[in-house]
């Protein structure tokens, strides 16, 4: 009886799930069909993944990861995976046979979030449902819905991989509160080894995960769970290493699935195992907690001695680069810089969640609790780091929000009109707006620059003959899969050469630029209205003073075209040996 009950939530709450994932990726496929049909996507990491999907489709190798009309020949490496690009791939591949490979686009850019989605709220109503009962399995759905800012990363058009990371949080959570045993630990493993594969962003959630299975062999002897977590961590990367591996593995860099990264990983897996084998002499407490400090300073002075760029991720980043465009992009802003109505934003229904998961723990005594406010906590130490932190801790709060509109539900009507207005994710950045005065281009993370990034702006590009185009980033990325034209830079941290040439070219003096663009053998030159306005009032001895003042230097010679917010210019290489127009 108890099996056919379950059996029979479990549907319900996928087909919960299902339906107002459907509902709400048709409201917003609507809401923004204008850009959608013309595939352009809510980011630049959006666009420039489909773009990586389409040179695979188009024959490029699997493991060859570089954007080859990115920054100086041959391209650049990027640091991402191929496993994001599987799904959308392959709807794409499916697809365009029957409905043109357009179709095929539009069709995968909303369709891939609405299945991430789904899955998300699937997973969220079945944690609840481990933690509060069916009271709260529904609701809690609901309130993940509207959980800003994790439901952004859900809309249409995010092809970006922080939507996939977030559900694989949520398997290793699902795992850690409603498995048992060894496949408790082996689920967690899978899942934490498939994100580290994709990107590093969720690395130190993973490394919560690892601490609550590690405490729970501490205190209540899961030695199966820790020996499974262990193997299929070590077994799931050494599989990525083996399926996964790029062209680009050997770069030099940890900041993303390359040999660095793979190594300090394995190493960190193995130390579930010895602990797990090692636990077996004895069961005491003290003894294991000993031992796991051991395995942890072992670990941590593995990273310091062999690894140590794996403390700072863009530590390569060009110092002018690290202040001009790095310190402005807005996901990895810390909690404190970004502006209030961003921080308010980002962290309010976290931080909320984290309240209330904490009236639960103390109501309850049920020791599940602690596990989902481990990742709350997490969550929101990485968010005061970087704000991307805070997609994993909005989502993660609606259980425990979920609950304390179960219990105002008792209390009548103003009481539960209240748990609503406070679990309502979405309605945080609008109380602060309507309390914080915002600067211009405050209101979200951004790099500025996306004004002339409209579907009539980019269909002028595209039908430009082939060149370079030097453009602000945010541009850049966007000209790539919009266009067949070669990009000098777009906001990726390893194009240390053609970002800083593109900073360097628009804020220096226009003989400085006159040689980059020499260099650079650049043919066309784009500005937005607001490129660069997170900088301050430019110099006015620089060349995007003069170009705004229309004082282009005589090298460049304006294209005229319609009132789409792009001011271009083609370059006259013959008339680089002349002395520049001042």
């Amino acid at each position: 009886m108890a099996s056919t009950a379950a059996r029979r939530d479990w549907r319900g709450d996928a087909l919960a799930a299902f339906v107002l994932a459907l509902v709400l990726a048709l409201a917003w496929s609507w809401r923004d069909w204008h850009d959608l049909s013309a595939l352009r996507l809510p980011d630049t990491d959006d666009v420039m993944r489909l773009q990586q999907i389409r040179d695979w489709l188009a024959g490029q190798r699997f493991s060859d990861l570089s954007q080859h009309r990115l920054g100086a020949d041959p391209g650049l490496a990027m640091h991402w995976s191929r496993l994001p690009d599987l799904v959308p791939g392959a709807i794409i591949a499916a697809l365009a046979p029957m409905i043109g490979r357009h179709g095929a686009e539009v069709a995968a850019v909303i369709a891939w979030p609405a299945l991430l989605l789904a899955t998300a709220l699937f997973l969220i109503a079945r944690i609840a449902r481990a933690l509060g009962g069916p009271e709260i399995a529904r609701t809690a759905l609901i309130v993940a819905a509207i959980a800003y800012p994790s439901s952004t990363i859900f809309l249409p058009g995010r092809l970006d991989h922080h939507g996939l990371q977030v559900v694989l949080l949520l398997v290793i959570v699902h795992a850690l509160i409603a498995r048992s045993g060894m496949a408790r630990g082996l689920i967690a493993g899978f899942a934490a080894a498939a994100s580290i594969a994709i990107g590093l962003e969720t690395l130190p959630l993973i490394a919560v995960a690892g601490a609550v299975v590690v405490v729970g062999w501490i205190g209540r002897g899961s030695d199966d769970a820790l020996m499974g977590f262990g193997i299929a961590l070590a077994a799931g990367l050494l599989a990525a290493n083996t399926a996964l591996r790029t062209d680009q593995f050997l770069y030099p860099a940890c900041d993303g699935f390359t040999a660095i990264t793979w190594r300090v990983a394995q190493f960190a897996a193995f130390a579930p195992i010895v602990l797990a084998i090692a636990g077996y002499a004895s069961k005491r407490s003290d003894v294991r907690s000993l031992l796991a400090g051991m395995a942890g300073a072992a670990t941590a002075y593995f990273v310091w001695h062999t690894a140590p760029i794996c403390l700072s991720p863009y530590g390569q980043v060009d110092p002018l680069l690290a202040r001009l465009w790095l310190a402005h992009v807005g996901e990895a802003q810390s909690l404190f810089a970004a502006p209030t109505v961003t921080a308010v934003g980002y962290a309010g229904l976290m931080v909320a969640g984290i309240v209330a998961s904490l009236w639960r723990l103390w109501v309850t005594r049920n020791g599940l609790w602690w596990t989902v406010l481990a990742f709350q906590i997490g969550a929101l130490a990485l968010t005061c780091l970087q704000l991307r932190g805070a997609y994993a801790g909005a989502i993660l709060a609606a259980p425990a929000l979920a609950a304390v509109i179960a219990v105002a539900r008792r209390r009548g009507t103003p009481a539960l009109a209240a748990a609503w207005i406070g679990s309502a994710g979405m309605l945080y950045p609008i109380a602060a707006n309507a309390f914080v005065p915002v600067p211009q281009g405050d209101g979200r993370p951004g790099t500025g620059g996306g004004s002339c990034t409209s579907p009539k702006a980019l269909a002028r590009l595209a039908r430009l003959p082939r060149g370079r185009l030097l453009a602000p980033l945010d541009l850049g990325a966007y000209a790539i899969g919009a266009t067949r034209l070669s990009v000098v830079g777009a906001p990726y941290h390893r194009g240390n050469a053609g970002n800083g040439a593109v900073y360097r070219f628009f804020l220096g003096p226009p003989a400085a630029a006159r040689e980059i663009a020499k260099g650079w053998h650049v043919r066309y030159v784009a500005l937005c209205p607001d490129s660069f306005g997170e900088l301050g009032a430019a110099d006015p001895r620089s060349l995007m003073a003069r170009l705004r003042s229309g004082h282009a230097p005589a090298w460049m010679r304006p294209i005229e075209g319609p009132d789409d917010g792009l001011t271009l210019f083609e370059v006259q290489p013959r008339l680089f040996e002349r002395p520049p127009t001042l």
